[in-house]
């Protein structure tokens, strides 16, 4: 069976196995397998610290035991805890040595958040989204899960699939940015490379994408928020990557936070058993949120944790994750007659099918000695390093500063990211090592001799009182400037959501002492999202955006600066010139008084969809990125210009390669449905292809979308497809391409 299938495809031997050991269970034991435990609190670290110490000291093997709570133990070896969350590998065999002594033997499935990497630290997700690679994502996401399985974990919380335009939203940064098609594409790549069967471990791992669903449409860009969105942008922008998500393979997925039109998302049955198993017919695990059945009272949907537990297992959610509420409440709601048995049953049941399909009935330990053979290997620093490099964007290169020259050049490395370890992990880097990190001057000292580059750091992250000085005075004796400036990693991710998206602290006041010098300016934007930097754009004379970059960042950066790799990363999300355009994306609906063309005259003057104070065009559109070549387009080729419902658009361009070095161009294929019964985006991505091209040569570039690909949700919510008129663009981005049309 292939890892498409092994976990959410009924396989009637698994399905037996699951029967007869669902006859066996009491009910305590079924609700023990609907709960999940983490490390904190039942783990005495105080003592395994001491433990570990002795055991080295006399050369002794080290065990968890009394380490571990007694009551905790009880559990597991009684059947009640039937998940735990977990990154040691003595820990989780500790654990699973306890569950198999259990009267039934069930193992546990041991969990984990691997959102960009293990120890080998990737590029955040939002960065992995510019490459518009999936290949190199889904190789990317295959040695996380090689690392993560080499530690015990056979469960991943990742990948994130949900679609934000909102950059306000710290979270923006694990997931794959604005478009759909994209965020659907990635997320079939990222479940592959989670659940491939060619693991250095030779263990299986299954990925659980989230969160389920529309979180990332949190009003106002506040973590945890509230959704009001209508159920057409629902089924037509959110949902679809988790259906591509499941049709890769997806043995489970996580209810969100937040509540959709007034309904919680880990309590509503439309999203969780409508959608998801009617519509869908899909047979994996739901878990919850850490603490998203708790959450349910501050919802104020919920009277109390018994009340929330009643709601989210009806509603769909299989597992418990840390709330208690399942612990202290399923069986008493099941003896009562509030919840039926049947109920219960249908989500161990999906439990068990899991655990059987990982294979942990026949082998739940792991090998501890796997770690240290595999972590952080040469081939997977290698890989790290290629992503990084494919991840970044160069946004400006105003007459060709970049690259700059490896000899007879003296740089000024300024800024407080430019020899920093820690804010390159990113966000969510759990098992990432600062030491591990290599960092922008070390990458540049790589390029030039020591006496050619100062160093200086010009101010911190976040400083209110700084002194320029020292800054501006090796700004004033190089030849150019590099400035390393933007957030740190404690500025995005979970619950780290900003108003405000400029520079932290006095960056933007030192970017200002540097570009009055008037020396040349090359500013490296380290962010985990789209920031507001009007300013800076203006001043610096090349721009780019490495976001955080993970272990391989310095050398990627210093690569790119001098033009060992030439630059091929495409923006995945809009970047806006103000707070206030937010949220701004290419794929905005068509409006009765559109802001391009006549529009509407009253009163002697136009009235339309436009601000006042600023434009409506992002600064950077989705799908841009600037490379050391040119590219021509030409010759647009419809070669089905009348094409069936049934049937396949084809459409043709050729690329060219116009300037002097080879380089790699990320077409793009977009279209709009001319006339439909609801309102549609005024372009719609859907299609791309990764082009390298030598100096001179020219590739002709063939995309073929099934039609079936061109519908959309109707006004009876049902996806259709409607005969009529239709524009395509290809083109190097969203803003601008070659203009076709085609019938259907």
């Amino acid at each position: 069976m292939s890892n498409a299938t092994l976990y959410n495809t009924l396989d009637p031997a698994i399905e037996k196995r699951v029967d007869d050991l669902l006859a066996e269970m009491t009910l305590p034991e079924k609700v023990g397998q609907l709960v999940q435990k983490s490390p904190f609190g039942i783990v005495d670290w105080e003592v395994v610290i001491r433990k570990r110490q002795q055991a080295k000291t006399q050369g002794q093997p080290f065990s968890y035991q009394e380490a571990v709570s007694p009551e905790f133990e009880a559990h597991i070896r009684e059947g009640r805890t039937g998940t735990v969350m977990c990154d040691d590998p003595q820990l989780a065999n500790y654990l699973q040595r306890l569950a198999v002594e259990s009267r039934l033997g069930i193992p546990l499935l041991v969990a984990a958040d691997v959102i960009h990497g293990y120890r080998t630290t990737f590029p955040i997700p939002l960065a992995q989204a510019c490459t518009w690679n999936p290949e190199l994502v889904e190789q990317a996401e295959r040695i996380a899960a090689a690392e993560a399985s080499a530690r015990g974990i056979n469960w991943i919380f990742a990948p994130m699939v949900d679609i934000a335009r909102d950059p306000r939203w710290g979270r923006i940064a694990e997931g794959s940015g604005e478009d759909p098609y994209l965020g659907c594409i990635l997320a079939e790549a990222r479940v592959r490379g989670f659940q491939s069967t060619r693991l250095e471990t030779s263990r299986r791992v299954a990925s659980c994408p989230k969160h389920y669903v529309a979180y990332g449409a949190a009003e106002a860009g506040r973590d945890y928020n509230t959704v009001d969105i209508s159920e057409r942008a629902l089924r037509d922008v959110y949902l679809p990557p988790f259906r591509s998500a499941f049709d890769a393979g997806a043995g489970s997925t996580m209810s969100a936070f937040n509540d959709i039109g007034g309904i919680p998302a880990s309590a509503n049955p439309f999203t969780l058993r409508t959608i998801l198993r009617d519509e869908w017919g899909w047979p994996g695990v739901v878990v919850s949120d850490y603490n998203a059945i708790g959450e349910l009272v501050n919802h104020r949907v919920a009277a109390d944790l018994k009340d929330a537990a009643r709601l989210a297992i009806l509603a769909g959610v299989d597992i418990d994750m840390e709330s208690s509420a399942y612990e202290a409440h399923l069986a008493e709601l099941v003896e009562e007659g509030s919840v039926p048995i049947a109920a219960v049953d249908e989500a161990v049941r999906r439990v068990l099918r899991l655990k059987f399909s990982l294979g942990l009935f026949d082998d739940p330990f792991t090998d501890e000695t796997l770690a240290e053979k595999i972590i952080l290997n040469e081939d997977f620093r290698a890989h790290a390093l290629e992503v990084a490099r494919q991840s970044m964007v160069l946004l400006k290169n105003e007459s060709n500063l970049l690259p700059l020259p490896k000899e007879k050049i003296r740089v000024a490395v300024v800024g407080p990211l430019a020899d920093n370890q820690c804010e390159l992990l990113g966000t969510w880097a759990s098992a990432g090592r600062a030491e591990d990190v290599e960092t922008i001057l070390q990458g540049i000292r790589a390029y030039l001799p020591e006496l050619s580059i100062r160093n200086v750091q010009g101010c911190s992250l976040y400083g209110a009182e700084e002194d320029f000085s020292e800054a501006v005075a090796a700004a004033r004796d190089a030849d150019v400037v590099i400035l390393a400036i933007g957030e740190g990693a404690d500025l995005s991710g979970e619950a780290h959501s900003r108003a405000h998206l400029g520079l932290p602290g006095r960056q933007q006041e030192l970017a200002d002492a540097l570009a009055a010098t008037g020396k040349p300016l090359v500013a490296v934007l380290l962010c985990g999202r789209p920031l507001v930097i009007p300013r800076l754009v203006e001043q610096a004379d090349a721009l780019l955006v490495t976001w955080h970059g993970g272990i391989r960042a310095g050398q990627a950066v210093a690569d790119i600066l001098f033009g060992t790799c030439n630059p091929s990363g495409r923006l995945a999300v809009s970047w806006p010139r103000a707070e206030g355009q937010i949220p701004v994306y290419y794929a905005q609906k068509s409006t009765g008084r559109p802001a391009e063309g006549s529009g509407t005259t009253q009163f002697h003057e136009p009235f339309r969809s436009t601000y006042l104070d600023e434009s409506n065009s992002p600064a950077f559109c989705f799908g841009y990125g600037l490379g050391y070549t040119r590219f021509m387009y030409a010759d647009l080729k419809v070669e089905t210009p009348s094409v069936s419902l049934d049937g396949t658009l084809v459409v043709s361009a050729t690329i060219e390669n116009t300037g002097r070095q080879t380089g790699t161009e990320t077409v793009q294929l977009y279209i709009r449905d001319v006339l439909a019964s609801v309102t549609r985006p005024v372009k719609e991505l859907k299609g791309f292809r990764r082009a390298t091209l030598q100096p001179g040569e020219s590739q002709r570039v063939r995309f073929e979308v099934p039609v079936r690909e061109l519908g959309f949700i109707g006004p009876e919510m049902r996806y259709i497809i409607e005969p009529g008129s239709f524009k395509v663009w290809i083109g190097s981005d969203s803003g601008r391409g070659l203009e076709g049309q085609f019938e259907v």
